[in-house]
């Protein structure tokens, strides 16, 4: 039996716009039932946190950005390395033809349907990095 690794997800913060709580969202909802996948929390990884540093350094992590300033895949990058998978919500909301939701706390019509979507996509990276590894 071939043993599953750790992941870890690193999802937008911002609190700017729509487009975080949408990561956030989608984070929560990929996760669920999830065994070998945890959050790392962004806020923490920016300070310095140690245990969320050594727990990137040591297994693969994916970036799911809000937006182009891509925040979360710097970190990762900087702090640890490469992320294994990045998802940019905004583009993908681009290319999916939605737009993206205007209030900020709760998900509602266009924007959860988004949140599933890209729920769908990060389970599907999890999958695939699991597959390598």
């Amino acid at each position: 039996m071939k043993i599953k690794p750790k992941i870890g997800v690193v999802s937008c913060s911002g609190e700017c716009c729509g487009l975080g709580t949408i990561s956030r969202v989608a984070t929560r909802l990929a996760l669920e039932g999830s065994d070998e996948t945890v959050t790392i929390c962004l806020p923490l990884f920016l300070a310095g946190e140690e245990q969320e540093h050594s727990f990137a350094k040591e297994h693969p992590t994916i970036a799911v950005d809000g937006c182009g300033k891509h925040c979360a895949y710097k970190a990762i990058a900087k702090y640890s390395k490469e992320p294994a998978a990045g998802i940019d919500v905004e583009a993908l909301l681009k290319e999916w033809g939605v737009e993206a939701p205007k209030g900020r706390r709760t998900l509602e019509g266009d924007g959860l349907k988004a949140a599933h979507r890209i729920a769908e996509l990060l389970v599907v990276k999890i999958e695939e990095i699991q597959e390598v590894a």
